[in-house]
């Protein structure tokens, strides 16, 4: 699992891999592994025959740097993949939420010194004190902070308290606390170029290449769990919808975002006639697997030589 393949000066989710290492990665499945389509892999599954040191490519949310940079690497080497596509983020300059939010809090160089805010109920007061302004010393922690660690600084416990309130949220929702929290930061709404999505143009070239195959990522990324049936339903209907019509190619397999799943999610997945979700439960995938619950391993930005001894080891994961 790849989302982005880009160097930016921060990457606190670990969802960045700099071009460099991600060509050593891919001559290292070119070598050592038999790389699949995702449409190979769920046939294989299916008949119960998955050959020995398969390998499947998958890249969340559809980021420019997806066509930018993957794909001529890609292709350069002739290996498939394919790209979940968050469709409401096409060919527009909007940033994610959780990508601005991040600008926002972490890297404005003055903040008030006072936040407070109500979200789903909850009332957040935090005090940023000497952190209103952003040192070098700050903004260098900022740029190394790994999300999934203790919060080095007031600003960071601050984001990630406004990340796990916000992602829960329907899109109009989060995109109302967004307004408000670039109103404290005396913000307009961010549109940095190498935040950007793909656009239809790309899309439809990375979907007329015959190595590769675009899937369903919903609308607008939601946490599907926290969700009703029927907004499941048409984010993921949505979002199929659009992709047909942008490519002529109907897509039948689904990332759910953020991982995030329940039983409703399958059926409403079955339905739309997906024959594959995946998850991002780390876990191989062998021909016992649910269809619809299957795991990936997220790849870290990392040398050829280290990602070779990280494929070893998720191997040895069944």
């Amino acid at each position: 699992m790849y989302h982005r393949i880009a160097a930016p000066t921060s990457d606190i989710w670990n969802i960045a891999v700099e071009s460099a290492n991600f060509e050593q990665h891919v001559r290292v499945l070119k070598v050592s592994y038999h790389v699949v389509s995702t449409t190979e892999l769920v046939e294989s599954i299916a008949r119960q025959t998955i050959r020995k040191n398969s390998v499947a490519l998958t890249f969340d949310d559809g980021y420019a740097d997806n066509f930018l940079v993957a794909k001529p690497i890609l292709d350069h080497y002739g290996l498939p993949a394919t790209f979940f596509i968050t469709s409401h983020y096409t060919d527009q300059k909007e940033e994610f939420w959780w990508d601005e939010l991040e600008h926002l809090v972490l890297f404005s160089v003055h903040l008030p010194c006072l936040f407070s805010h109500t979200i789903s109920g909850q009332f957040i007061e935090v005090s940023l004190g000497a952190e209103a302004s952003l040192s070098p010393n700050a903004q260098q922690q900022h740029q190394h902070w790994d999300a999934s660690e203790t919060p080095p600084t007031a600003r960071c416990a601050l984001f990630l308290r406004l990340w796990q309130l916000l992602r829960p949220l329907p899109y109009l929702e989060q995109q109302l606390h967004l307004q408000r929290i670039r109103q404290w930061a005396g913000a307009i709404p961010s549109q940095r170029l190498a935040y950007r999505s793909m656009s239809l143009n790309q899309l439809q070239s990375l979907s007329s290449s015959p190595l590769h195959e675009l899937g369903i990522h919903t609308v607008s990324h939601p946490a599907l769990a926290s969700h009703s049936p029927d907004f499941q339903r048409q984010e993921l209907l949505s979002n199929q919808s659009f992709l047909e019509k942008a490519t002529g190619k109907k897509p039948n397999v689904i990332a759910y975002p953020y991982g995030s799943y329940n039983q409703e999610t399958i059926e409403a997945v079955t339905e739309a006639g997906c024959k594959a979700a995946f998850t991002t439960e780390e876990r191989t995938v062998n021909r016992w697997s649910d269809r619809y619950r299957l795991g990936r391993f997220q790849v870290p930005n990392c040398t050829g030589a280290t990602f070779t001894q990280r494929l070893q080891q998720w191997q040895k994961r069944d």
